[in-house]
């Protein structure tokens, strides 16, 4: 019963981490890709990430902490990671363009 309890609050606290998208940043929310990458950024912040890199894949999925410039953090407490934006959020023609770490993503069109 204990560890219940103890999965219910965890779960609780996690999900009461997130925090908004800032209006300022509502270009960053939607569903971003590439061959290698896949990154979704929803409006209540929650972020799931995966990158499939030198044989091997890394995904995160937690709630996005704050912005620094236009690079982005998530996670909690100690366990976090920053996203480097090279590229912020930005159309060419009809398509939403971004750079995360270096890959060009583009954004699904709804």
């Amino acid at each position: 019963m204990k560890k219940l309890v103890l999965l219910l609050l965890f779960v609780l606290t996690i999900s009461s981490c997130s925090k908004p998208i800032p209006i300022d940043k509502l270009s960053y929310v939607g569903e971003w890709q590439s061959k290698e990458m896949y990154l979704l950024i929803l409006a209540d912040g929650t972020v799931a990430y995966q990158r499939l890199q030198n044989g091997g894949t890394t995904s995160i999925n937690g709630p996005l902490k704050e912005f620094v410039g236009d690079d982005f953090v998530v996670g909690l407490a100690f366990l976090t990671t920053t996203f480097m934006v090279s590229e912020a959020p930005h159309q060419i023609d009809d398509r939403w363009i971004m750079v995360v770490d270096d890959v060009r993503l583009t954004k699904n069109q709804d």
